[in-house]
């Protein structure tokens, strides 16, 4: 085995080689128990945890009782039921106190959340979804209670779109052929969707989701393109339809979304990333 050599993320387990001896079965079992979890999902019982990983219950009850054991999970005798533990909340917290994208970002994250009265998230990508690395809210916003954690669609979001756009077409390709596999029936409507979103990052620097994912929320996302451990990044903005109208999207918050990101860029040093970045003048007021 090379000291040097390059893991690809899994899209998906199914795609795992059968000849990969390197895989450990046992230990994505207990990893896809915990990614169950969010803020959405802050308790879960086995029979949910079953149902949505696809394990048998006595798999379950195995895995959340070793998990539990070793902290990873905290178990409620009273309802049963289990939520993620200090272990993995340490976890997740080594991943991202150091990441310097999160600091730079946030502030101005939350000035131009202040100023859209919508949120603001900074998403990478975890297998056909987009998980929120940073996320800022207006106080005023209304929208679905996400928070730093959670997950998102790929192929129906902006943020999703927006991170699909800075891939090139060959590392594209494989993934948009997952995404065909994972809803056939859907396909052709997410493809035109991420299609156009490819040519209005190229053309204009963002892309938008007017109702894709829940038809309440509009959103439009920039790409981050960028050296961070967790690959190419995108920002977004978000926000209930009524709110944000396209009207508005296009002539003030576009703007200053992707003047968001090319300061991000140019604060982290990277250069080549915002020069890419198309730059519209931002009409005062709105």
């Amino acid at each position: 085995m090379g000291r040097n050599r390059t893991i690809e993320l899994l899209r998906d387990v199914d795609d795992l080689p059968a000849d990969d001896r390197q895989f450990v079965a046992a230990l994505e079992r207990g990893l896809r128990v915990l990614r169950m979890f969010s803020s959405a999902h802050e308790t879960l019982s086995n029979g949910e945890l079953s149902r949505g990983t696809a394990l048998s219950k006595a798999t379950i009850s195995r895995l959340t009782y070793t998990l539990s054991r070793l902290g990873y999970l905290t178990h409620d005798p009273a309802s049963g039921r289990y939520r993620l533990g200090p272990g993995a909340l340490a976890l997740g917290y080594a991943s991202l106190s150091k990441f310097d994208v999160r600091q730079v970002a946030r502030p101005l994250m939350q000035n131009l959340a202040d100023y859209a009265g919508a949120s603001v998230a900074l998403c990478a990508r975890d297998g056909l979804n987009m998980i929120y690395l940073e996320f800022r809210r207006s106080p005023n916003a209304l929208g679905l209670g996400l928070d730093i954690g959670d997950r998102i669609p790929l192929a129906t979001t902006s943020v999703g779109r927006a991170y699909l756009a800075a891939m090139s077409d060959e590392e594209r390709k494989p993934l948009l052929d997952e995404i065909r596999r994972n809803d056939p029936s859907a396909w052709p409507k997410v493809r035109r969707g991420i299609e156009q979103a490819i040519r209005d990052v190229a053309e204009r620097g963002y892309c938008t989701s007017l109702g894709d994912w829940v038809p309440e929320i509009h959103s439009l996302g920039v790409p981050l393109d960028v050296n961070s451990p967790y690959g190419i990044l995108s920002f977004n903005i978000g926000g209930l339809a009524s709110t944000l109208p396209p009207r508005l999207i296009e002539t003030d918050l576009a703007p200053r979304l992707i003047g968001l990101t090319r300061r991000v860029a140019e604060m982290l040093g990277a250069s080549a990333a915002a020069e890419r970045l198309p730059v519209k003048p931002v009409k005062s007021g709105r």
